[in-house]
């Protein structure tokens, strides 16, 4: 036994398994605290040995007890290292192989809830080994207890309010995109990329797939995990003998997260501002010599619109995907016909404001390296915006429809450790029903790093009109082109990040005022997050492929959030929130202008609460029916101001039964609004869930404008049959557009990352129940590494 670890007296239990040439390998009892370097594997038998090793461990913890905190000590970056393997492993999560020992393991977490100022009092432990062809990991978190929280079987979960580990990779150590891959007690897989420095949620995209292999085990006090993952399933710089990485770990029974690099509470726990140094050791991974994968696809189906009484459309259709490695850092993306027919639907949302609701992306084929292309601007300004290509939207279903996509090619990595480039081309199907000619697709994408963290980039678009068909309902049916150029700082410990752009649109129309430009300062502090943004988008600025729902204005706002820790135990932050916001319009002046005054509490269950209250002014240059509904609409040239009241509340997502949900209260144009938005989810576990999601608003207006009520319920059943069978069942009703949508959607994974799905659509009108479409679609993928 390593002499600095020390463990309460109690007999080890023994794994099942035996290590290399039949050697038992047991597992340490729960380490009281952990400084050395080597993986303890022997038990203590001896009574006396017990004795001394209760005392040492009580003296070590009052001098713990008595050690205050030291910051800067804590947040010195930690390091491990991987050891090149000789034989392979037995992937069955039991860590019984004695190459695991050979290596530094990554120990000491520290806690960052419900407080991040002492170390983990359930330690976790990874160890990492490597070959010619694969990269190893295995994982050991003790527990209190054997009674996890795992919603359901279902590969990709979200870790809130769950049992699991991720473990982030930098391989190229710029601590802004990371790869990420996770497991939970039950051996359920995840994967997902961050950008950005993950700095917020939109940053983490978990609909991005890669193969590889993990298992998990359950033993007394404790579970481990193993993983096995191909060095082609990687973007990484060739012969690099250091990695950055980091940890974090949610433990429902000890009611703690934890991260193996500290991360303040102030940040998010995916910040990759926080990392660790993995050393190889005895050389570095190289690039793989063949890194070719092919996705083919084979899928058909059957339409039939009941509105337009047209007959069944039956279709079926080939194509496929190809990932070709360039090098260490690049990565050419292909596909010839695509369909993305299995994605799953959108969640429809009620719509009271002037502007369009933004959908994210979810196909694969646009994930990887999508912060290179769609990361300019703001997220209301943004000029590329992937779901303009192959996506048109139903009126009055509130559907995503597929435009047919002919071929595409993206090319994304890292050029150097410095320069990353992106160039994308598709080419899209003429659509006559939705009035859209044969477009082309280009965009080009650079980003430099400039000091630890910040980068520069510039982007083009373009969108080319190749047909002579001009029966279309687009803006600029020749051509629309965007320019741009980004510059994103990131300081090295986060304290400061912002943001600057300049772009410009081309149109064959122009007439002038046609760029956009904006800045975003945030300052972070333990005690304070303050932020100020502002930005003009000019009256003729068009992107036409990115996502801009307003022109003609300047924007600026404040927000400014005190964090306190207070000593209640049970609550862990709390403090007041201010939020500030003007708009502009040339040659009109102030026009709308809002004010968000409030209060949170975060508990120590994991529940949030907050209170506030809303101002909001509009002023209205046009008539405008905020119902949608075709009533009479408010007249315009006039303004209108409002007050309202507001309370959020998310209880905790370890139990059962779990709910989230916003109440708002108050004036509304020239009435008043009551609305009720949220979901209630039951947990039958760990097979999956029933999330019952809902929104109501009541719009009560003076006649002769729209008094009604607004209603959309969208319960989405999630079950999982095994860790390769999955049904997801979605509801939605939705008032404003009289539709009601059912979609189902079963897949399974018959091999790694390959898939067959079959998905059922229905739409029916809610006033008379009549039919207004329905589908059904079959598709088999199957991931082939050459």
């Amino acid at each position: 036994m390593d002499k600095e670890t020390v463990f309460i007296g109690q007999k080890s239990p023994k794994l099942s398994s035996n290590g290399p040439g039949g050697c038992p390998i047991t597992i340490p009892p729960l380490p009281l605290r952990t400084r050395g370097p080597a993986l303890s594997l022997a038990p203590v038998n001896h009574p006396l040995a017990y004795l001394l090793l209760l005392l040492l461990g009580a003296t070590d913890l009052f001098a713990q007890l008595g050690t205050p905190f030291d910051e800067v000590t804590a947040n010195e970056a930690p390091s491990a290292t991987a050891a090149r393997f000789v034989e392979g492993i037995t992937l069955d999560g039991k860590l019984d192989e004695l190459e695991w020992q050979n290596g530094q393991p990554a120990r000491d977490f520290w806690e960052t809830f419900p407080t991040d100022r002492v170390r983990a009092s359930y330690p976790t432990e990874i160890y990492f080994g490597y070959d010619e062809e694969n990269l190893y990991v295995a994982a050991l978190c003790r527990t209190p207890g054997n009674k996890f929280v795992i919603p359901s079987l279902r590969r990709d979960y979200r870790a809130g309010g769950n049992d699991n580990i991720t473990f982030v990779f930098n391989p190229f150590r710029d601590k802004t995109n990371a790869i990420v891959f996770g497991m939970n007690p039950l051996g359920v897989n995840r994967e997902a990329l961050i950008y950005n420095g993950g700095e917020s949620g939109g940053d983490f995209r978990e609909e991005w797939d890669n193969k590889w292999r993990g298992e998990s085990y359950i033993g007394d006090g404790y579970w481990s995990c193993e993983l096995v993952i191909p060095f082609s399933s990687l973007r990484f710089p060739a012969g690099a003998t250091e990695w950055f990485f980091n940890s974090y770990r949610f433990d429902t029974q000890s009611n703690t997260r934890t991260t193996w690099h500290r991360i303040p509470q102030n940040q998010i726990i995916m910040s990759l501002a926080y990392m660790g140094s993995l050393q190889f050791e005895g050389g570095a991974p190289q690039a793989q010599g063949s890194n070719i994968t092919l996705i083919p696809y084979a899928g058909g189906g059957m339409r039939r619109d009941y509105q337009a009484e047209t007959p069944t459309d039956f279709n079926g259709n080939v194509g496929g995907d190809a990932k070709i490695g360039i090098g260490s850092g690049l990565n050419l993306d292909l596909t010839v016909n695509p369909d993305f027919s299995q994605v799953e639907v959108d969640q429809q949302v009620i719509n009271t404001t002037r502007f369009e609701v933004f959908f994210p992306e979810r196909r694969q084929f646009f994930l990887e390296n999508a912060d290179l292309f769609g990361s300019f601007g703001f997220e209301r300004a943004n000029p590329f915006f992937s779901r303009r290509i192959g996506v048109t939207r139903d009126t009055t279903t509130g559907e995503g429809l597929q435009n047919p996509i002919y071929f595409g090619a993206r090319l994304s990595g890292k050029l150097t450790d410095d320069l990353r480039v992106g160039l994308l081309n598709m080419q899209a199907a003429q659509n006559r029903d939705q009035g859209l000619p044969s477009f082309n697709y280009t965009v080009a994408a650079l980003q430099h790093r400039v000091g630890a963290r910040s980068n520069v980039g510039g982007i083009f678009v373009n969108k080319q009109n190749f047909t002579n068909f001009s029966d279309s309902t687009e803006t600029n049916a020749d051509f629309n082109r965007v320019v741009g150029l980004d510059y994103n700082l990131a300081t090295k410990d986060n304290t400061w990040n912002g943001k600057t752009f300049l772009h410009r649109s081309f149109s064959a129309d122009g007439q002038g005022d046609d760029y956009t430009h904006g800045v975003n300062l945030e300052y972070r502090h333990r005690n304070w997050n303050v932020q100020y943004d502002h930005i003009y988008v000019g009256e003729n600025f068009n992107a036409e492929v990115g996502f801009v729902p307003r022109r003609g204005y300047f924007s600026s706002g404040v927000e400014a959030a005190r964090i306190d820790y207070p000593d209640n135990p049970d609550v862990v932050t709390k403090g007041p929130v201010l939020e500030l916001r003007t708009f502009f319009q040339p040659g009109e002046g102030l026009t709308d202008r809002t004010g968000t005054l409030g209060y949170g509490w975060n508990y120590a269950n994991t529940s949030e609460l907050s209170l506030g209250a809303n101002y909001t002014y509009i002023f209205l240059f046009g008539d405008f029916d905020p119902s949608r509904t075709g009533a009479t609409p408010l007249p315009g040239n006039r303004g209108y101001g409002a007050w309202s009241g507001f309370a959020n509340f998310r209880s905790d997502r370890r139990r059962k039964l779990s709910t989230e949900f916003v109440v708002e209260a108050g004036q509304f144009f020239n009435g008043q609004r009551y609305s009720l938005v949220g979901n209630l989810q039951y947990r039958y576990q760990p097979f999956g869930s029933i999330d019952l999601r809902a929104s109501y608003q009541y719009l009560d207006l003076p006649a002769p404008f729209a008094s009604t009520g607004l209603f959309l319920i969208g319960p989405r059943i999630d079950f999982t049959f095994s860790k390769s069978v999955f049904l997801t069942t979605f509801l939605q009703y939705n008032d404003q557009i009289s539709n009601i949508n059912v979609n189902a959607r079963l897949q399974w994974r018959f091999a790694p990352v390959s898939d067959f799905f079959l998905v059922y659509t229905d739409n029916y009108d809610s006033l008379d129940f009549g039919v207004k479409n329905r589908a059904l679609v079959a598709k088999v993928t199957y991931w082939l590494n050459l």
